[in-house]
């Protein structure tokens, strides 16, 4: 079922629509999540630690293309809100060649490099050959994701939100079947939680795609919806390809992170990996309300309401900030609680020291995250893709800078990695939020301006 955005108060359809959505993001955390609980619970925390090793370059790769569909669904959102069906259907038909051609290009390069990736990161030496075994498998089902992403991609340009929510909780289950199948069972390692995720990905992203083509007519594409219009396609790569390119320069800075950290050993990245599972987990409700915002723009702008898209943002960014101060404070008094999911075994108090260490440092920092979120995704739903890939520039800037100096020049060592990524979010904050408003005072003189002409128009009539 379709949702217009462009119609009815925004505060309540942003929370109709971000609910589901939000559910849904908190399963698919649970891919990544039980991986995390029962490697680091039935095979220890050196494999732990592997799989916690491999999450910077994995976010590389699925993080772009992840941008990459995301950005393309901004432009069926735009369609739709502007009421062009067969726009929509062409939009789909173009984003689906590009994914397959990007998927498979993404595919060969990645398995083919995966070992000199790690070594590159500094991986450590006993570590390394697990987190080879698991991200190996990770990148060659590169196609599963990149099939539920577009399709989940799909659905929300159109206003639903829940459906993709269903899907996901049938396959987080089979996630979790599938892990204590192959880890504890099967006796597969690290490679065995690599499977059931993928697997996990492509039973989704198939319900998703019967779903759609029985419920959803407005999907039923033609023969020339396939055909590739270089106009049409550049519109695509317009937006998609910042968008994509953004999303991997964030994960550069990540990268740079997690190599600065390796440095340390095996037991602070297996610290590490559990804290980013937390911090993964209590940011949800802000990552969810930035994409709500990039569906809500993006059709409102298709239909020409500039207005509301000030409205809709001002009244998210305050209930953004709300739940982001009482995820903090969650983060600060159940941090032990939540580190305990991921970890057992030898060495476990130091690992919850070290958790608690990262997490109580970003606590503080969450609000700004959730207004990074907001106004990044706003300004992408509004078409805008050069000042949002600028913001993930001077993440990537500020982040740099914090892991070079902060760990090792200037002596502040494990403590120092912990202030990376706050002082990345303060960087790309500031700039979005300057950004969106020199947008947002053009888009509105704009849409004054052709109220004032339709009103005179109507007049002379």
């Amino acid at each position: 079922m379709v949702n217009d955005l462009t119609e009815g108060k925004p505060m309540k359809l942003i929370v109709s629509f971000s609910i589901p959505l939000l559910i849904g993001n908190i399963f698919q955390q649970f891919y990544s999540m039980v991986d995390t609980i029962i490697v680091g619970k039935f095979l220890g925390v050196q494999p732990l630690a592997a799989v916690g090793s491999t999450g910077a370059l994995s976010s590389l790769v699925l993080w772009m293309l992840g941008g990459l569909t995301s950005g393309f669904s901004v432009i069926i959102a735009q369609r739709f809100g502007a009421g062009d069906h067969d726009g929509v259907r062409r939009s789909v038909g173009t984003s689906t060649i590009l994914c397959i051609i990007v998927t498979v290009i993404a595919t060969v390069l990645t398995v083919a490099l995966t070992r000199p990736m790690l070594e590159l990161l500094n991986t450590p030496p006993d570590i390394i050959d697990d987190a080879a075994d698991y991200i190996s498998v990770i990148f060659a089902g590169t196609a599963a994701v990149v099939f539920y992403n577009m399709l989940s991609g799909i659905l929300r340009a159109l206003g639903d939100s829940r459906t993709p929510l269903y899907f996901l909780i049938i396959s987080s289950i089979l996630n979790v079947i599938l892990d204590l199948l192959f880890v504890v069972s099967f006796h597969w390692g690290v490679a065995g939680a690599a499977y059931a995720t993928v697997i996990s990905q492509a039973v989704s992203g198939l319900l998703c795609l019967f779903y759609m083509a029985k419920r959803f007519p407005i999907l039923h594409l033609k023969k020339r919806d396939w055909k590739m219009d270089w106009k049409f396609t550049k519109e695509h790569l317009r937006i998609g390809c910042p968008m994509g390119i953004m999303s991997s320069v964030t994960a550069i800075g990540i990268m740079l992170l997690q190599s600065a950290l390796n440095q340390f050993g095996s037991t602070t990245v297996a610290a590490y990996t559990a804290a980013s599972k937390v911090e993964q987990l209590v940011v949800q409700p802000a990552m969810t309300f930035g994409t709500t915002m990039a569906t809500y723009c993006g059709q409102n702008l298709g239909a020409g309401r500039i207005d509301r898209i000030r409205e809709g943002v001002n009244q998210c960014t305050l209930l953004s900030l709300i739940v982001s101060v009482i995820a903090g404070a969650i983060v600060v008094l159940f941090g032990k609680q939540l580190t305990l999911l991921f970890i057992s075994g030898d060495k476990t108090d130091e690992v919850i020291n070290l958790s608690r260490q990262y997490l109580n440092t970003i606590a503080a920092f969450l609000p700004v995250l959730g207004m990074l979120f907001i106004y990044r995704n706003s300004m992408q739903g509004m078409g805008e893709t050069i000042f949002p890939m600028l913001g993930g520039v001077m993440e990537l800037a500020a982040r740099t800078v914090a892991v070079y100096t902060l760990p090792f020049s200037l002596g502040f060592g494990y403590a120092g990695l912990c202030f990376a990524s706050p002082l990345a979010w303060i960087a790309a904050t500031v700039l979005l939020f300057l950004s969106y408003r020199v947008k947002l005072r053009k888009k509105l003189a704009e849409y004054s301006s052709y109220c004032d002409s339709s009103s005179q128009a109507q007049a002379m009539q």
